[in-house]
């Protein structure tokens, strides 16, 4: 990723409009900024949340609070817990997010 054109700047996540996306079960509330092309998001997932489609998006993921569980499409499952990321490239291997109690991410694709 190459950050070109963008003077420096702060976001109050708090103040950034909302948005609802329903999963299989449960939602996703996602904060969204949008810097060139570069999207970053704040993402809060419901109790019970699991994503309605398998993603081929890259991303950088951070998990700040909860227990975020990822599936890739090949069965392997990996386990975030706060403080924890992971990162895949667009494309690369498909994958789906769930979380039985929640989780609150950071996200950058």
């Amino acid at each position: 990723m190459k950050i070109s054109d963008l003077p420096f700047g702060t976001t109050d996540w708090m103040n950034v409009e909302t948005t609802e996306h329903a999963g299989e079960t449960g939602a996703a509330f996602w904060r969204t900024c949008q810097f060139g092309d570069i999207r970053v998001r704040m993402v809060e997932y419901s109790k019970g949340y699991l994503a309605d489609h398998w993603c081929e998006k890259g991303h950088i993921l951070l998990c700040l609070e909860g227990q975020l569980d990822t599936e890739l499409e090949d069965g392997r499952t990996f386990t975030l817990t706060p403080g924890m990321s992971y990162q895949v490239a667009d494309g690369a291997e498909a994958h789906r997010s769930s979380t039985r109690d929640g989780a609150r991410l950071f996200i950058v694709d």
